[in-house]
């Protein structure tokens, strides 16, 4: 799909828009334009990463409730032109939208958005669910990162093993700097799940030491 322009960047980042406690529900109903302008705020997000520090190379809009493409695209529209929400210069346009139906996944649902009963979230009238593809998630690859230079060697790890993983993953958190730039290089790293593999299955035995 277009969330993936090459191999190596196939991490989307998830948010959904509005996350209210059922405690603290607002009694004003939050309009199209609010929810989508709340997916591009941090706090939404599933992954901790500030947006506002990379560039979207893909967005795909999920909506479901009391929702009309009318708003949608003013919403999206609104969007385009602010400046701390910016795509890459090779990006045509960025944006996919989808008007979900349960049923066959064409048109509205005009059923609200479902939540559990007696749970902690807020039924609201419209909701949305946001797919990007960001190169500000390299935050999370950074993290990642500065805690796997904290572990140690243990029984069963070789320690060139540690250095082949780790260069793997500061590599892919190149690959994702390097989107930003007007140029999209061709040249990225070899071995698609790399990271993946290597921390699923070689360190799954090992532990952090904890904060710096």
């Amino acid at each position: 799909t277009n969330l993936v322009p090459y191999p190596r960047i196939h991490f989307p980042l998830a948010t959904f828009s509005p996350v209210i406690s059922a405690e603290k529900a607002y009694h004003e109903q939050l309009s199209v334009a609010e929810i989508t302008n709340m997916c591009f705020e941090p706090h939404n997000q599933m992954v901790k990463c500030d947006p506002r520090h990379g560039k979207y190379m893909a967005v795909c809009l999920l909506f479901r409730g009391d929702v009309v493409p009318k708003d949608v695209n003013a919403a999206i529209a609104t969007i385009k032109t602010k400046r701390s929400i910016q795509f890459v210069d090779w990006c045509p346009t960025g944006f996919k939208v989808r008007l979900v139906d349960i049923l066959d996944m064409v048109g509205i649902n005009y059923q609200p958005p479902t939540v559990v009963p007696g749970g902690d979230l807020a039924k609201v009238p419209r909701a949305v669910c946001m797919l990007s593809n960001t190169t500000a998630i390299a935050e999370a690859w950074a993290r990642l990162d500065h805690k796997f230079d904290l572990m140690y060697v243990g029984e069963g790890m070789e320690e060139g093993e540690f250095s082949e993983a780790r260069e793997d993953l500061a590599a892919l958190e190149k690959d994702y700097e390097e989107k930003i730039l007007p140029v999209c290089s061709e040249n990225l790293t070899p071995h698609v799940y790399g990271p993946l593999f290597l921390l699923c299955r070689r360190l799954q035995n090992f532990f952090f030491l904890g904060q710096r």
